[in-house]
């Protein structure tokens, strides 16, 4: 008798469809929605797209505030399958969302809507991981014993990235940057690092020049020794932030962009952020 065939699977973006895909080893390969160097925050679904969404067993995503571009396809499109909010599994810890700015002065966080960028904590990934597990057991039950010996082994990796990263980025407590837009919220509270401030909250947002007079003065100040580009984004207003001042400069990336879609993604995505953050703020606490 043939073995059973694997379901039809979609991931919306990459750190979520390497957890996934991750669950699924040597069962079957999960689709990718946004892939290569595609910003999540201004994708619009194509004609594949829905095709994919038409015939997915299970959709994992982030959850609604992260793929605002779903909502009306999930609601008009027939045929598709469960959708799993993965930053409401058991054990995820929600954080709020952040101004952009100098939060010294305008306040890291308030009442309003949370950061969605929840990925970038290992501990909500492993229990990300064990959602995407209990979910695949229960639409293929023929190899809920793979998904589950998979996800036990991707829990432990995960622990283990998790005091790797602990220790290595340990030195950098204390030392402030500026990012881009604020993607790393959950990753720096893990970690205990110390950003200053975010040039936007969110990269389709335009940047008005109070905000960019504002940040100029805090480096200008001395008040940060890096600050970080996205890959997905011209360099240009980094460089007019940085201009006048010898500032280390980075490139951190939340999503992957330029890494290869697959189960090895999500641990070189945070290991990759590890090291642009201790090349910058590592060289620059020398300097200082």
């Amino acid at each position: 008798m043939p073995a059973a065939a694997a379901p039809d699977v979609l991931a919306t973006i990459k750190p979520i469809h390497s957890l996934v895909a991750a669950v699924m080893r040597g069962v079957g390969t999960p689709d990718l929605l946004i892939g290569g160097a595609l910003s999540v925050h201004e994708y619009a679904l194509k004609p594949s797209d829905a095709r994919k969404i038409e015939r997915a067993a299970a959709i994992f995503e982030v959850g609604p505030n992260m793929e605002t571009y779903l909502t009306a396809p999930l609601a008009t499109l027939g045929g598709h399958g469960e959708v799993v909010a993965l930053e409401r599994a058991p054990g995820v810890t929600l954080l709020p969302a952040r101004r952009g700015g100098l939060w010294e002065e305008e306040g890291s966080s308030g009442e309003g809507p949370t950061d969605p960028h929840s990925w970038l904590d290992p501990q909500n990934a492993i229990a990300m991981t064990r959602a995407i597990a209990t979910m695949l057991a229960k639409i293929d039950p023929a190899h809920a014993g793979a998904y589950r010996t998979n996800a036990g082994r991707e829990v432990a990796a995960l622990a283990a990235l998790d005091k790797e990263l602990a220790a290595k980025l340990a030195p950098l407590h204390g030392r402030p940057y500026i990012v881009f837009h604020d993607a790393y919220h959950y990753f720096e509270i893990r970690y205990g690092l110390t950003p200053a401030g975010a040039v936007t909250v969110a990269p389709d947002r335009p940047v008005g020049p109070r905000r960019i007079a504002a940040l100029r003065a805090g480096i200008l100040q001395g008040h940060v020794t890096c600050i970080f580009r996205e890959p997905e984004f011209p360099p240009k207003l980094i460089e007019t932030l940085s201009e006048g001042r010898h500032m280390r400069t980075g490139v951190l990336d939340e999503v992957g962009a330029e890494l290869t879609p697959g189960p090895a993604l999500y641990p070189s995505l945070l290991r990759e952020l590890a090291r642009s953050l201790t090349s910058c703020l590592g060289q620059a606490g020398k300097n200082g």
